[in-house]
């Protein structure tokens, strides 16, 4: 079973969507709150964004064959968040655009994927569902530690719908 290409590009606007709109929450806090230790799994605010940002490298260097691999994890982390937003923002593209005109049978294509053993095959569309999944988990923790920062999240699981949609954007049923 696979789901239709404009599914994909629905499901990477949402993830931009959701991701400009946390950044958006978060860029006003201080240094001293995003680097706080905070209960989940990465520590901090910081270092959770940077994990998300660096996944969406890591899968989006397999989908493009670009063969870094592993070696994205060896980068280091971006301090500053307005500078982390604008790199998130441009992978984020990134994937919308392969998303935007995929064709059925790249969906269920193969793509290599490093992993610490060797290379790994996987589906394009899971590979893409995976991703949309990591990131909407790790929002999940980012918007517990907005909380326990005392700060109100934002609202971000309303995309799909017409009470918070992007007015440019409609969905792939309309």
């Amino acid at each position: 079973m696979t789901a239709t290409s404009n599914h994909f590009m629905m499901q990477a606007l949402n993830n931009a969507w959701a991701n400009s709109t946390l950044y958006k929450a978060i860029l006003p806090m201080s240094d001293e709150d995003v680097t706080a230790n905070r209960p989940s799994f990465f520590g901090s605010i910081i270092r959770t964004l940077n994990h998300i940002y660096e996944v969406d490298l890591y899968y989006a260097d397999a989908l493009k064959a670009a063969g870094k691999g592993r070696q994205i994890f060896q980068r280091d982390d971006v301090k500053s968040v307005a500078a982390l937003g604008a790199l998130q923002a441009d992978v984020d593209l990134e994937l919308a655009m392969f998303c935007k005109d995929i064709q059925p049978d790249v969906l269920v294509s193969n793509c290599q994927i490093e992993r610490k053993d060797g290379l790994v095959d996987e589906r394009v569309d899971w590979v893409l569902l995976h991703l949309f999944q990591h990131q909407i988990h790790h929002r999940g923790q980012i918007h517990a530690m907005l909380s326990h920062a005392g700060i109100e999240p934002p609202q971000l699981d309303e995309f799909f719908l017409e009470n918070g949609r992007i007015p440019s954007v409609k969905p792939y049923w309309s």
